[in-house]
């Protein structure tokens, strides 16, 4: 752990960080890949919404029932002519749903499922849902995520940006579009424990993006007045600022997600826990990598698109070519300096001193 602290210090910092800016087309490959599989998900499979949006009954039976789950699915079949969802609960009964039968439908059905399960039918619960009212709980469940997102957007653009608002909604409907279709995939019954769910997860991947996006707005002012660092390297620097931040926060919200999913609805059979924990556990996966691999990166795109932007990178890129050359320049003498001080002496005739005994025993030319 303290490693991890000491590299999210460095990270804050700037004394390392990851290019995710720069490499920002193999993240929107990736996201496109993953959406596209998931689109093509629910066109195929489609979507097994629960009876509380397309109307029917559901039967549970007493505690401690010998019949399995099988058995209670052909038992169902037989006496609704529809297919029959049943899961067996952590205390030992049976929960049986069938989907598009009226309330006229579901005493008949009741009395036939106590006799092939050899129960008293008063001892069968049943909990009756019409197709009028699932429907309105579906209008509703849209019209709830639809608000949600206008609001979304007219708060970032306020508190923000119009770029950040696109760029926030761009990494909502991808973390929607993926969930939606890991649950058309595994086969996950939708309920309003889903909705929930979904709109949980997307709060989750809207708090990481809004950190992000708070330490850009910062690291953005005044940015046209040097010319040290492009938008997109300050946007790069926002998210290696807050990597770890984001990574604690969605293992930490994962841990008891995992424990809702695989314990809860896997070992202990409570199959009513995944229809939420599916959603929060896949959805605060996705939130997380859009928060740092597809927001922040579309908001440079975007960014960079501005005359003021293509401006300041130009005056950037320059400076760095030009301190690139002055830096090769003062290389090259370096190397001429070293050539200088280990070149050979230069050999050749010197002067030489004049000799204290030139012109002893010479005659003076005086008269003796």
């Amino acid at each position: 752990m303290s490693k991890l602290g000491n590299l999210g210090a460095r990270l804050h910092r700037g004394e390392i960080s990851y290019d995710f800016v720069g490499k920002r087309k193999i993240w929107y490959g990736v996201s496109i890949l993953i959406t596209i599989t998931a689109i093509l998900g629910l066109a195929v499979r489609g979507l097994n919404m629960g009876i509380e949006f397309k109307g029917g009954a559901v039967f549970t039976t007493p505690t401690k029932m010998s019949t399995s789950v099988a058995q209670a699915e052909t038992y169902a079949k037989d006496a609704s002519g529809h297919e029959a969802i049943v899961q067996k609960l952590g205390n030992g009964s049976l929960r049986i749903q069938i989907a598009g039968i009226d309330t006229g439908e579901s005493d008949r059905i009741k009395q036939e499922l106590a006799k092939d399960l050899n129960l008293n039918p008063e001892k069968l619960a049943a909990d009756l849902v019409g197709p009028s009212w699932g429907e309105q709980i579906a209008n509703k469940a849209w019209e709830g995520l639809g608000i949600f997102m206008v609001l979304v957007v007219i708060y970032l653009a306020i508190a923000f940006e119009w770029r950040m608002a696109v760029a926030a909604l761009v990494a909502l409907i991808h973390d929607i579009t993926i969930t939606t279709g890991i649950y058309a995939l595994v086969g996950f019954e939708v309920t309003p424990g889903t909705v929930i769910g979904l709109l949980t997860i997307l709060g989750y991947s809207l708090y990481d993006t809004v950190v992000v996006f708070d330490s850009l707005k910062e690291q953005t002012k005044d940015i046209t007045k040097q010319t040290r660092f492009t938008y997109s390297d300050i946007a790069n620097q926002s998210i290696n600022g807050t990597l770890v931040r984001s990574i604690n926060t969605t293992v930490v919200a994962l841990l008891p997600v995992a424990g809702l999913l695989f314990i809860g609805g896997g070992f202990l059979g409570a199959g009513t826990l995944n229809d939420i924990s599916l959603s929060l556990f896949v959805g605060l996966a996705a939130g997380a990598y859009s928060s740092i691999f597809i927001a922040t990166p579309l908001v440079a795109d975007l960014k960079e698109r501005e005359p003021a932007m293509k401006a300041l990178t130009k005056r950037v890129l320059a400076k760095r070519a030009q301190a690139a050359v002055e830096e090769n320049l003062a290389a090259d003498r370096a190397e001429d300096g070293d050539s200088d001080d280990t070149a050979p002496a230069v050999v050749g005739p010197r002067n030489q001193p004049a000799s204290r005994g030139r012109g002893r025993g010479r005659p003076s030319g005086k008269r003796r």
